[in-house]
């Protein structure tokens, strides 16, 4: 694919060349995968557990993972036109080539981005068509937990936690590799590894029916368990996009799993038991990420933050630090009543964005009935302590259609947002209290997967509803969820192997990227399901609690009594209290004295059980008091001008990604930067002329302030060591301290033709052509709009014949500047940008 970047739109997704990127040899690893992920660089980026495995295989010298997300769609076009595959990122290899393809699967809206990758690496959809010759495709994540819509896709899907099962398996296809076993002898062996489902072993018997096993021994499927998070090797030295990945942090897992029971949430029932990282493992992580990656901002991230044992503890410890490195933290996923008074005085002092909260339901009838654990006044009482620290907006989440939800509980919705309103005072200046409103899609593995969906006109009927309700308030506003992207989701999400030909047309139908609000389309898939002869309600209406269920063959550890217990407590509006603190509810994923582990296989080598910091949370304990450190972060003492080489993948930076590179390999190099002054500190650093988009350089540089004097040999060296590649940092020069420095006023660029010896002639005779004239006047419109004619002939001193195909053109600044990729354009007409490569390699001031 690396031979399209030029053509192709946002070059720098298809790269591969990230700070963190890990390049092995292909002919010594015995092993070699991609790890993909069925949505946009952008999206993939952010995901943590990605970077988890990543760590896991590449930390082992005979295997290799390497990337590879979705393509956008024009990029796609471009690839069938030139007949290129689908290839990683890191070593351009088409997909086809490799031993294993894995598939992280974290919603159901991804599933035909799944096939459109496939098709794009010529590799055949469904596992029964292929053979030896193609690489074993896997799945993994929590959509996993009931795949059966995409199962046929599949030869083999990892259920639960991927670390060691991920590993067990690269093993056992290495030693299949060495045995030359068939595609099916290895998949025998595959399912001896806990936590691996094999669609092919299991026979679709009808609706309604369980599925067959077709391998003795092999019924169920228990999912895969790390009995102690703090023997998994944590990622410290993260992938560091190009500044483009939505949550572009070092984001640290400080805890897995989650028992608070919320009655509605999935993964709160499937990541069980609880799991928390040490603190002293945590602070390691958070050192060393930090310092291998440069990142400017790190996030605690577990399925409820705020529930960390020792959350006030982590917090104090790390926030000095970050707080003197210009890096904010970020505590998502919090909960009501979680975030003590220290936290949010230290958060306050370094940043104060929207805060969140999730109280789901807007009556406390409801939020019992979901078991959410909040009460109005604790809620109320959270909102006041935010506001006092100075955020001046909160976004409460909200679901519409939990079961036994009325009219009156939405109308609660906006009663709650007025009394939080209400709560803090009319003093607050930009006060803003935003319900973000969700419906809600029943799942598997919790007590509510027998449920049924509210319709999608219903769906449509509650948000109108509260949109009337809301229309005549100030400062409370509504967001909410699409209602047709809801409607999707809910009829795969409970689905079974019939939806699979679904799946099939309506990516025929041209569905892809469904979770995105301006791709979304449904008419394909309402379409495919009438093709197929379904309906949606077969799949988002309610179960029969005594017929089997699509996923019944996979055991998440959770025991079929447990979730109908629960769902009798729902209906009955009775509260189910955390087993971290409070009596075990016997769910069935522990072992101990009173309780028995349903994972049958792994309770006689682990010991799953909940593991925790501090068996009660710390925030009642005392704190450190804070004390506001005032830095001298704006202080001079040195000014450089820093030089450097951009050629190969990173001539595809652009200005705004190179920024980003920059400040974080200044982090990296642990210099002193002097920062701007104000709200949001920047780095005191400044760039000549943004050179164009894949053009390459022998000569960039830009200039760089220090809170400190370094020698500038010492500085090159210090900084160089952390470029990624395509960027060779070579010489520093001392500046004087003034701001404004010279900026070019001549600049050489070498421009070599491609194609043959005639055409490359042709190209060469153009510009002869064009220096011949006294002036070539072309039409510019400026920064108000007007029209303006420029002569850009001046703009161009002279030119150099070096051979046949190539010469120097040295352009001439002093009156003006033009992009020299426009001006090829010009003198070039029709050239395209695989016809050509161009590269600066000289400037004067």
């Amino acid at each position: 694919m690396k031979e399209l970047l030029p053509i192709l739109p946002k070059p720098t997704r298809y790269i591969g060349s990230e700070w963190g990127a890990v390049y092995k040899d292909k002919e010594s690893v015995r092993v070699h995968m991609a790890l993909a992920f069925p949505d946009m660089y952008e999206i993939g980026m952010s995901y943590l557990g990605q970077k988890i495995l990543l760590k896991q295989i590449n930390d082992r010298e005979a295997y290799w993972a390497e990337r590879v997300y979705t393509p956008c769609r024009e990029t796609a076009a471009i690839m069938r036109e030139h007949g290129v595959r689908l290839s990683t990122l890191e070593s351009d290899t088409p997909l086809t080539e490799l031993d294993i393809i894995g598939f992280s699967l974290t919603h159901e809206l991804c599933y035909t981005n799944i096939l459109y990758m496939l098709d794009l690496a010529g590799i055949p959809f469904r596992s029964e068509a292929r053979d030896e010759s193609h690489p074993l495709i896997v799945a993994g994540g929590g959509a996993c937990f009931n795949a059966e819509p995409v199962a046929p896709f599949f030869d083999a899907m990892i259920i639960g936690d991927g670390e060691e099962t991920q590993i067990q398996m690269l093993e056992v296809i290495e030693q299949a590799k060495a045995e030359g076993l068939s595609r099916n002898d290895l998949l025998l062996r595959l399912k001896d590894i806990p936590g691996v489902y094999i669609p092919s072993f299991f026979e679709n018997q009808g609706p309604g029916q369980k599925l067959k096993p077709l391998v003795e021994g092999y019924e169920t499927v228990e999912k895969a368990v790390v009995e102690d998070l703090n023997t998994i090797p944590f990622p410290t030295e993260q992938l560091v996009s190009f500044g483009q990945a939505v949550h572009d942090r070092l984001t640290l897992e400080i805890a897995r799993g989650c028992t608070r029971g919320c009655r509605f949430c999935q993964a709160g029932m499937i990541y069980r038991p609880v799991r928390e990282r040490g603190l002293e493992e945590l602070e390691n992580i958070l050192a060393e990420g930090l310092a291998k990656t440069g990142y400017e901002e790190t996030s605690f991230l577990s399925l409820s933050t705020g529930d960390y044992s020792a959350l006030d503890t982590l917090f104090s410890r790390c926030f000095d630090r970050c707080a003197a490195e210009q890096i904010s933290i970020s505590l998502p996923s919090l909960r009501v009543g979680s975030l003590s008074a220290p936290i949010m005085e230290r958060i306050s002092s370094i940043r104060r964005t929207g805060a969140t909260l999730a109280p789901e339901a807007g009556s406390q009838r409801l939020r019992d009935a979901i078991n959410k654990g909040v009460d109005e006044e604790g809620l109320l009482d959270h909102i006041r302590l935010i506001f006092d620290h100075g955020w001046q907006s909160v976004k409460l989440y909200f679901m519409i259609g939990l079961p036994t939800e009325t009219d009156e509980d939405l109308e609660a919705i906006l009663d709650l947002c007025l009394k939080a309103r209400d709560a803090v005072g009319k003093h607050i200046k930009r006060l803003q209290i935003t319900a973000a409103v969700s419906p809600f899609v029943p799942k598997p593995h919790t007590p509510f997967q027998w449920e049924p969906q509210i319709p999608l006109d219903e769906i449509k009927r509650r948000i109108y509803l509260l949109k009337d309700l809301f229309r005549p308030h100030k400062r409370v506003q509504l967001k909410f969820h699409i209602p047709e992207m809801t409607f999707l989701e809910g009829i795969f999400s409970r689905g079974d192997r019939r939806l699979a030909p679904v799946v099939e047309k309506a990516y025929a139908k041209d569905a892809l990227f469904s979770s995105w609000k301006d791709q979304l389309a449904v008419a394909p898939y309402l379409e495919a399901l009438e093709e197929c002869g379904l309906t949606p309600e077969e799949y988002t209406g309610g179960r029969d609690m005594n017929a089997p269920l699509p996923w019944d063959h996979l055991n998440s550890g959770l025991t079929r009594k447990f979730l109908l217990t629960e769902r009798e407590r729902a209906l009955g509006g009775k509260i189910t209290k955390d087993c971290r603190y409070n009596t075990c509810r016997q769910c069935g994923v522990c072992e101990s004295e009173k309780s028995t582990s349903a994972l049958l296989v792994q309770k006689q080598t682990k010991d799953i059980r909940q593991r925790l910091v501090l068996p009660k949370r710390d925030q009642e304990g005392e704190q450190p008091p804070f004390v506001k450190q005032e830095l001298e972060l704006g202080a001079k003492g040195g000014h450089y001008r820093i030089w450097y080489e951009k050629t190969g993948p990173a001539a595809y930076l652009s200005q705004l990604e190179l920024q980003s590179v920059f400040e974080r390999a200044l982090r990296r190099a642990n210099l002193p930067v002097s920062f701007s002054q104000g709200f949001h500190p920047m780095p005191r650093m400044s760039f000549g002329k943004a050179l164009p988009v894949s053009v390459e350089s022998t000569i960039e540089w830009f200039n760089l302030f220090l809170r400190e004097d370094w020698g500038p040999k010492e500085l090159a060296e210090t900084l160089g060591a952390q470029m990624p590649r395509g960027l060779r940092l070579y010489r520093a020069d001392r500046l004087d301290m003034g701001k404004k420095q010279p900026q070019s006023v001549e600049e050489d660029f070498r421009i070599t033709f491609a194609g043959d010896a005639e055409e490359a002639g042709m190209r060469m005779a153009q510009w002869k052509a064009f220096m011949a004239n006294d002036s070539v006047i072309i039409e510019r419109t400026n920064k108000k709009g007007k029209i303006k004619p420029v002569d850009i002939r001046k703009l161009v001193r002279d030119i150099d014949l070096i051979d046949d195909r190539t010469l120097t053109v040295t352009f001439d600044w002093r009156e003006g500047y033009i992009s020299p990729l426009r001006l090829l354009d010009i003198v070039n007409e029709g050239i395209g940008p695989l016809d050509f490569g161009m590269t600066k390699t000289a400037q004067r001031f």
